[in-house]
């Protein structure tokens, strides 16, 4: 929130930290801001007091409220906030959240009684805890010092790029591809070349072996197991061949690991990065995907020591006590046996949805039980009005993004990556039915009826 000036009232602490946010936003894709009682517990303060943060804001047309679905970033006027594309809904964590407060609480009444730096204390179990999470054998092995922390992940990818002189280079990314990752590539001003899919959905080696020879590429890109949106697990196989492919070519390679761990069958054995030269590995994580809004925090491992120099002159404010309570839930076992929940809970929920789906759309959809992650990727056989669809599904525990906002280079126009946090059936019916209605009234049809 940056300091407090003496008298300030607590709202304009909110306000000021809430523009923060809004500023990072500026230049990137629009995004959602934290809801009231996300806020309310992470700054500690009321609900009346983020309300009148937010109420300014939006009386200066900064931000705009969509009715039950939250606070969203304006761009040119209030119409933008409600054609835009939304950041990906996590599922509530409640039980890992609660844990992590107590854990942080626990050590808040422990802090008086010690006199170890803790803001440095926090920072470098949390380092250690990922590298041991990390380390597989004693020729696969990371140390604290091989992690580094970020507040989030946009902040986390815009240092290391800044770290490795990236700025303005050539990359190539896995595509369709994580939309964290092309909005930080976008904004550092990259060149970025997407790796199209074979037949099987795995990334066409052919094409990609074309583009190392062909293009001044500095970087690559890909999911370290599981593709993203579709939710694809990769064979071993084939990241077998990709890391012999890349041993060609003295190339970085950015493992995504955002989401590996949200595998159906639990995370597999083998890794892109078992087959990588680790002189030239980068595997970025976070914990919020697993923990929940209350851990935002992002991580990088790297062997080059202009990573521990960038991050240490950023200089990252990051709450010690949360940093050694993730450290606490990670050795104990916590996130592990959580996770294992999880991935049934998004399991269950995305066959609801599927079936929900193919019972509406019938063959107007086409779509593939994914093997992990959150979402369902769809293609519709006609046009998709954004806008529409946006304001259909508003409130509901339906949420849609955009096809294309998954490339840069205008793909999957045809797409929507769907996620259903609901537990209800009825409700998923009439979202799915919402939709329905949308897309049946832009192409001229009753709702039962059959778009051509």
């Amino acid at each position: 929130m940056g300091r407090a000036a003496p008298g300030e009232f607590a709202y304009r602490k909110v306000y000021r930290y809430l523009e923060a946010l809004i500023d990072q936003a500026a230049g990137a894709s629009p995004c959602r801001l934290p809801s009231l009682r996300a806020l309310s517990r992470r700054l500690r303060v009321s609900l009346v007091t983020v309300q009148s943060a937010y109420n300014l804001l939006e009386e200066e047309g900064r931000v705009q409220c969509l009715p039950r679905s939250g606070y969203y970033v304006l761009g040119a006027g209030k119409q933008e906030a409600v054609a835009m594309p939304r950041q990906p809904p996590l599922p509530v964590q409640p039980v890992l959240e609660r844990a992590l407060l107590a854990h942080e609480r626990r050590m808040a009444r422990q802090r008086a009684a010690s006199a170890a730096p803790w803001e440095a204390l926090g920072s470098a179990r949390l380092r250690n805890a990922v590298a041991e999470r990390y380390t597989r054998s004693s020729n696969q092995y990371w140390r604290a010092d091989d992690v580094q922390l970020a507040p989030d992940v946009l902040a986390l990818l815009e240092t290391l790029l800044a770290a490795l002189a990236l700025h303005g280079t050539t990359v190539l990314v896995h595509s369709p591809c994580c939309w964290q990752v092309l909005g930080a590539l976008a904004r550092a001003g990259m060149r970025v070349l997407e790796v199209p899919l074979d037949s099987r959905g795995n990334p066409d080696l052919r094409a990609l072996a074309s583009l190392l020879r062909s293009e001044p590429v500095r970087m690559l890109v890909m999911p370290s197991c599981l593709g993203t949106p579709q939710g694809r697990l990769f064979s071993s196989y084939h990241l077998q061949q990709l890391g012999q492919l890349l041993g060609q070519h003295p190339v970085w390679l950015l493992e995504n690991d955002l989401d590996s761990e949200l595998c159906f069958s639990g995370p597999p054995h083998a890794r892109l990065r078992d087959w990588i030269d680790p002189r030239w590995l980068l595997v970025v994580g976070a914990f919020e995907a697993a923990v929940g809004a209350e851990a935002p925090y992002a991580y990088v491992l790297g062997h080059d020591g202009a990573l521990a120099k960038a991050f240490g002159e950023r200089a990252f404010r990051l709450a010690p006590l949360r940093l050694q309570a993730l450290a606490h839930m990670l050795g104990k076992g916590e996130i592990e046996t959580q996770l294992a929940q999880l991935r049934t809970q998004l399991q269950r929920r995305t066959q609801s949805l599927a079936r929900a789906l193919e019972l509406q759309f019938g063959p107007r959809v086409a779509l593939e039980i994914p093997q992990g992650g959150r979402t369902l990727w769809v293609r519709f056989h006609q046009p998709l009005p954004w806008a529409e669809v946006v304001v259909a599904l508003a409130g509901s525990a339906l949420h849609a993004l955009p096809g294309t906002q998954f490339s840069l280079q205008g793909r999957y126009q045809q797409y929507l990556a769907l996620v259903w946090l609901g537990d209800d059936p009825d409700d998923l019916q009439q979202a799915v039915e919402r939709l329905a209605q949308v897309l049946e009234l832009r192409c001229g049809r009753p709702a039962k009826g059959a778009c051509r």
